[in-house]
């Protein structure tokens, strides 16, 4: 039976062109040649979710929405999770505050960290993340990743549109804490939770 914590990676945009997709095989390569975590990925795109409209958070009274429900069970199970973010105007998007509202038990007393792009690395937006996170008593990795700057021309479509590994170098050993610090505190949380709840 494998004992490793189960992290997910949340793709945080939705939109047709998102740039997206490109990090997040990166990650899930990244992750495949560890032997301490599972990554796998919940995109938001494969989850019909409406805008929070239920009368509270399903810490306080079940979601009515089956849609809710269904991301709320598709998250249960995980024992962490990577939010893989870019920054709109400052902040995360849209699509991804929405999902972190439609669900409250099942972030409860969870680890997360996260990955950014953009020109300033998604730094904003990982901040306001990080705050969020903690309204919904997650607890935030001090370690994140960033791809900015040249290094993002290097490897977005508007740049040179190179593959990850074109800048690997300068982005692996931030992954590679990320990964470390998020794997600690996904098994020391996994052993306390069943104590607390």
């Amino acid at each position: 039976m494998n004992t490793s914590p189960r992290l997910a990676l949340v793709i945080g945009s939705t939109r047709p062109q998102r740039f997206a997709d490109k990090p997040a095989e990166w990650l899930l390569k990244q992750a495949a040649e560890r032997q301490d975590f599972v990554l796998e990925t919940l995109d938001l795109r494969d989850f019909d979710l409406p805008f929070f409209a239920e009368a509270g958070s399903n810490l306080h009274v079940p979601s009515a929405d089956a849609r809710a429900v269904a991301w709320q069970q598709a998250l249960s199970n995980y024992d962490g999770f990577v939010f893989l973010v870019a920054e709109y105007n400052r902040s995360i998007t849209a699509a991804l505050k929405n999902a972190l509202d439609q669900a409250g038990v099942e972030w409860v007393r969870k680890p997360f960290a996260a990955f950014g792009y953009g020109s300033v690395g998604a730094a904003n937006a990982i901040q306001h993340l990080r705050h969020v996170g903690i309204e919904l008593q997650m607890v935030p990795s001090k370690f994140s990743a960033y791809l900015s700057g040249s290094d993002l021309f290097k490897v977005h479509p508007f740049g040179l549109n190179g593959p990850i590994s074109d800048v690997e170098a300068g982005i692996k050993p931030s992954v590679d804490a990320m990964f470390d610090d998020l794997v600690w505190w996904a098994n020391t949380l996994r052993a306390a939770r069943p104590a607390a709840e």
